[in-house]
């Protein structure tokens, strides 16, 4: 039964699609503005709390541990569930090619450390929660991830350019298939584990096969080009952002694919979108970029206790 969700980090990648895909299936939506709401006043009255919040990677330190206590008190007080966008950054390097919801957390840099201690503070916490992992998203228009910044911007050029080996298997996710599987795993919330740790497999293939698709989408040959990591190398001493993805490079030349066992045996019903379906969304705006994004439900500003 559709609630009110409350979706924090609204014009995030997550947050903007799930805005739209919970609005859409009739929840009444809040979203959370930094600049004038409270945490407390925002989140009473509602079912869920979806926490999109993402901050820059070199702030993960500095802000993770404090939103993650505070989102535990409020939904504590509440009784809201919290729905959370897990990524496979908690997996180290010797990670079995098939990650679920029972594989060591064994990263050991800065972020996958990070990212592990947030989802054990919820699992330790008692708050009811649904952690929905996906791999590197593929999103409906430019938003700063892998996909947009570095692999796609050249097309044009007639050039695909690949972060790691092409011939090792790795995780995607569309956008808007993870916020659909969201909202169906929200609406049956009460029914599931306290702490509900759900893989979303979406798509595994390697960067040949990413390429392949890519033409199809693109309607025309590509060259397959590897990034170069050197000059991120270079400036990771310097530029904390860069010493980040170099420490994280490794998921690139880690096949890993998620399990999907789990999502088919809550939502036996729902049918992800086609690969080059998902990558010609992903393109359009070279294509045609003129045509607008659609943004789904309109925008809701009211936030106020219940």
């Amino acid at each position: 039964m559709p609630g009110t969700a409350l979706i924090l980090g609204p014009s995030g990648r997550f947050g903007r699609h799930a805005h739209m895909a919970f609005c859409e299936a009739g929840w009444r939506t809040r979203l959370f503005d930094r600049s004038r709401d409270t945490l407390w006043d925002a989140a009473w009255g509602a079912d869920l709390i979806v926490n999109a919040w993402n901050p820059p990677y070199q702030h993960w330190a500095r802000d993770l541990p404090g939103q993650t206590a505070q989102i535990i008190e409020v939904a504590k007080a509440s009784g809201a569930t919290v729905l959370l966008p897990a990524n496979v950054h908690p997996y180290g390097p010797d990670a079995p090619t098939q990650l679920t919801a029972t594989t060591p957390h064994g990263a050991t840099n800065t972020l996958g450390r990070l990212r592990a201690e947030m989802e054990a503070a919820y699992a330790e916490a008692g708050v009811r929660t649904i952690l929905l992992r996906a791999g590197d998203f593929i999103d409906t228009e430019p938003s700063g991830n892998w996909f947009d910044r570095i692999m796609t911007p050249k097309l044009k050029a007639g050039r695909f350019t690949y972060p790691g080996p092409t011939d090792v298997p790795h995780a995607w996710a569309y956008l808007p298939d993870v916020a659909r599987a969201a909202v169906a795993l929200a609406t049956q919330r009460n029914a599931l584990p306290t702490f509900a740790d759900i893989p979303f497999a979406g798509y595994t293939v390697t960067g040949r096969e990413l390429h392949a698709a890519l033409e199809k989408a693109w309607g025309g040959r590509l060259s397959l080009q590897q990034m170069s990591w050197w000059p991120l190398r270079m400036m990771a001493p310097a530029w904390p952002m860069a010493r980040h993805l170099v420490e994280m490079s490794y998921l690139w030349r880690m096949p890993h694919g998620l399990d999907a066992a789990p999502l088919a045996a809550h939502l036996p019903d729902f049918r992800p979108t086609p690969l080059v379906d998902a990558l010609a969304s992903a393109i359009h705006h070279y294509i045609d970029p003129d045509q607008p994004v659609a943004r789904g439900c309109p925008r809701r500003r009211k936030v106020q206790p219940v």
